[in-house]
């Protein structure tokens, strides 16, 4: 008698990803050394080696972001885990929060913060471009938000918002300011502190060389107490010296800070089972980050999305967005006239095993989006990326010099040397 729930032969055996090269917008190609962090056996989520584990990458984090803060944890889940985490934490219903946009993710977090029940503002301006300091000064003195939500480097776009002066302006007004980093920190400045930024959230899968999956946060004092006005203790772990907060409890069981902030403090009150083989990957991701230094990284982010912009115009190629505020990791390209944005794509996927990006809502099918970094922010990647692409851009018919793309980008490495 046949088996009714039977699978396909195919499906009995495992798993084994192609080789690709990912240069596009995220994730990349991991870091080899985070990938062995990540093969390592667990142990127990109390196990004195694992709170030494999840201490140390506390530590680490104030590192990569640049602070002082003393609740830096990760919450389990991808970078957008992060962003609903901070939000439905800070936000109650009702109250509102100003969201400058200038690509996908101001949208993101717009829709995030909808959920959450908050009175949502927009501030919007045409992809390509960002905000000035000014701009946004003017929305919050007629908003009057509580937070302040931007993101800092949109991929949607390639735009770097420019934050440095966006927390004085947000301490005059007595408003929580709160970023995305997760496409730009560890590629592009980023300073919490200095910046006087209430919040931050990012992913691992872009500048930080790891697999999504790990949302690391930052939280200030200010934030903190916010956070605690709502605190709430589950059943069946509340002891007798627990008190609850004043505030409305947060929305989401998961999602609550304050709940994960008890589970990364001295306290240990349990709240979910650590994704421990992420965390051993987060650790590793900002280990790596700091041992090469943060100004290095930058700087060889920098060098690496020049020689490929240079590159990619020396193919005949224009590129998009206000080139002031581009994100040193990621650069936008219109797709010429008479080309086959998605044709160019798969053949270079299929044929040369390199991975571009497309885009979203106005600029779907008008550009790609080329990634160089984490591990991906090295010169054989660029040229690897240079070459596939001239062989293909030929093969359908546009126009360029043979060999001018690579030569462009080799004139940018050959002036740092």
């Amino acid at each position: 008698m046949s088996d009714p729930f039977a699978v396909a032969e195919h499906l009995l055996q495992p798993f084994s990803p192609p080789p690709r090269l990912l240069m596009g917008p995220g994730p990349i190609t991991v870091d080899p050394r985070v990938l062995r962090a990540m093969s390592a056996q667990l142990v127990g989520q109390y196990d004195p080696a694992m709170t030494e584990c999840m201490n140390d990458t506390m530590a680490l984090y104030r590192g990569v972001f640049q602070t002082n803060n003393q609740w830096t944890l990760l919450v389990d889940g991808t970078s957008r885990a992060g962003i609903e985490a901070v939000l439905v934490s800070l936000l109650e219903p009702g109250e509102k929060v100003l969201v400058p946009i200038f690509g996908r993710f101001g949208h993101l977090l717009c829709e995030i913060a909808e959920r959450c029940g908050a009175e949502v503002h927009r501030i919007e301006t045409e992809w390509g471009q960002v905000f000035s300091p000014e701009q946004i000064e003017q929305a919050i003195k007629q908003v009057q938000p509580k937070v302040l939500a931007v993101v800092q480097g949109d991929t949607s776009t390639t735009m770097l918002q420019p934050l440095e002066e966006l927390g004085a302006i947000c301490q005059r007004h007595g408003v929580l300011l709160y970023s995305d980093a997760t496409a730009s920190i560890g590629g592009n400045p980023f300073k919490t502190d200095e910046w006087q930024l209430d919040a931050v959230s990012v992913g691992l899968q872009k500048c930080l060389c790891g697999p999504s999956g790990s949302a690391p946060v930052t939280l200030s004092e200010q934030a903190v107490a916010v956070i605690n006005k709502r605190k709430h203790i589950e059943a069946g772990i509340r002891a007798s010296h627990h008190v609850d907060g004043s505030g409305q409890r947060i929305r989401s069981n998961y999602f609550d800070l304050g709940m994960i902030m008890d589970y990364w403090g001295e306290e240990r009150l349990n709240h979910h089972t650590e994704a421990t083989t992420m965390l051993y990957g987060a650790r590793e991701c900002a280990r790596i980050l700091l041992a090469e230094g943060i100004d290095n990284a930058i700087a060889r982010h920098q060098l690496h999305g020049n020689a490929m912009a240079a590159g990619v115009a020396a193919l005949n190629l224009k590129l998009f967005g206000d080139q002031r505020h581009k994100m040193t990791n990621v650069v936008g390209v219109y797709i010429p006239p008479g080309i086959e944005g998605e044709a160019v794509r798969h053949s270079m996927l299929h044929d040369f095993g390199v991975e571009i990006g497309t885009s979203f809502g106005p600029l779907h099918g008008k550009i790609w989006r080329i990634g160089t970094m984490g591990y991906n922010a090295r010169k054989d990647a660029v040229m690897q990326t240079l070459v596939a692409l001239e062989a293909v851009l030929l093969k359908h018919g546009h126009g360029l010099s043979a060999g001018a793309g690579a030569a462009a980008a080799l004139e940018v490495y050959q002036g740092e040397s």
